[in-house]
């Protein structure tokens, strides 16, 4: 194994601590070992020692990403997927290639389809273990879709699938670079979102595994804002002109549903999105640089957005959004929410010029408002009227099952929860919509 893995170029940035890289020279180190007829028990026991290590670090991926049946080929065609190096990346952009980089392409795909029908039996009897064998024919314990990243799981395994049945590399190119072009390599094209973490003073965008599913059609109600929010996201997907977004208004109205919501219509569009806090403003700039030259529409996604008088995070904002010597990408917009609709905290004094601690007070109050102006479209999400109320717990209660309630009696029960539970919102109807379904699980036991 080690010899084949020697002959990789383009895909030779395969991190050295990978499970490939680890078994190829734990396997040459046995070898060598039996070269010399220098083998006894210590050797071995160490050796079979390295070897489960790496087939704990592989059982631990397969739990994270749902893998099943041959573990081994689900891992080398996860090697595929993530590894971001000039030709995937280009593939990504531009689809199947010409010229002479297929050939050094085909050398790799020749070594991944002998790795992919490695034989491991000899190992296996020299060392009396069976866990290799184990491995290719994995039966997994089925898993709740929310313990392992889905969409990254099916598009593995499909092409792990149909790599395995591929007759030669020429076979293998053709199935690689449109995996590539379909769905993109490296992080950015398996995962929907992302968050920034800062790890040894490197800013590192960690997928964010288990997204909400929800859609736009289970938001009941406020068409028109919904309207905004995909003719804007639509033009932008479409490389069209769009506009940094806006949505504010009442707490538990929709807002943040909205924008999960988009994410997952045009996820499979290249649609990706990551959410920043208020605190990582000063790294928009870094983040902004990571995703400008690839082939996917970002939305950096800003939850909750206010900010107090004492707060210049708003500045970073400002300057990034609109201001600096760098235009923003045409493949990166901001959508934010807010309960504040122009997100900065206003006083009184703010709109009066008589202030003993500053001159021109106005100015001030200038300075604030000229961030909501950077957003070139504003979506008001308002609390529900009683009509408008009823109609959402209506909506929730005809998909939620084992509500038996007729509407008069629905309707009453809901009158009065949203009075005693802080007002009338989407997010209070489907607090009593869950209450019921809790109520009638716990009655039916």
């Amino acid at each position: 194994m080690y010899n084949k893995v020697a002959r990789l170029i383009l895909y030779r940035n395969l991190k050295e601590g990978s499970i490939l890289y680890a078994l190829s020279n734990i396997i040459k180190r046995m070898e060598k070992t039996l070269e010399t007829q220098a083998a006894d028990n210590s050797n071995h026991e160490e050796i079979i020692s390295d070897i489960y290590e790496q087939i704990h670090k592989l059982l631990q991926l397969a739990t994270d990403y749902g893998f099943d049946d041959n573990l081994w080929q689900n891992y080398l065609a996860y090697l595929l997927a993530v590894s971001e190096n000039p030709f995937s990346i280009t593939c990504e952009k531009h689809g199947g290639l010409t010229g002479s980089v297929n050939q050094f392409a085909k050398n790799d795909f020749k070594v991944f389809m002998e790795l992919f029908h490695y034989d491991f039996s000899a190992l296996e009897k020299e060392l009396s273990i069976n866990c290799f064998q184990v491995l290719l024919q994995y039966k997994a314990v089925e898993k709740n879709g929310k313990r392992y990243n889905r969409n990254v799981s099916e598009k593995v395994r499909l092409l792990s699938t149909k790599l395995a049945a591929a007759k030669d590399e020429e076979e293998i190119l053709t199935i690689v670079t449109e995996f590539y072009k379909d769905y993109g390599v490296g992080a950015f094209g398996l995962n929907k979102a992302f968050r920034i973490q800062s790890i040894d003073d490197a800013l590192i965008l960690q997928p964010v595994t288990n997204t909400e599913d929800i859609h736009l059609s289970d938001l009941i109600g406020y068409e028109l804002q919904k309207k905004k929010l995909i003719d804007n996201t639509e033009a932008f997907v479409e490389g069209r002109k769009a506009n940094n977004v806006l949505l504010f208004g009442d707490s538990g109205t929709g807002k943040s549903t909205s924008v999960k919501a988009i994410l997952n219509e045009y996820y499979g569009r290249g649609l990706r999105m990551v959410e920043i806090y208020k605190h990582q403003f000063k790294d928009l700039s870094a983040v902004i640089s990571q995703l400008k030259n690839r082939n996917y529409k970002f939305i950096i996604y800003m939850d909750d957005l206010s900010f107090e008088e004492f707060e210049i995070e708003y500045k970073y904002l400002k300057a990034v959004i609109e201001g600096g010597l760098e235009t923003k990408p045409d493949n990166i917009l901001i959508y934010a929410t807010s309960n504040r609709r122009h997100l900065i905290r206003e006083t009184w004094s703010d709109r009066s010029d008589m202030s003993k601690d500053e001159l021109h007070r106005s100015d001030t109050m200038q300075e604030k408002l000229s961030l909501v102006a950077r957003f070139g479209i504003t979506i008001n999400y308002s609390a529900p009227n009683q009509k408008e109320f009823f109609e959402i717990v209506k909506g929730l209660a005809t998909v939620t099952e084992g509500i038996k309630l007729d509407e008069t009696e629905l309707l009453a029960q809901a009158n009065i929860w949203e009075m005693s539970h802080g007002g009338r919102s989407g997010r209070t109807a489907q607090q009593f919509i869950n209450y019921l379904s809790g109520k009638h699980i716990s009655e039916t036991k």
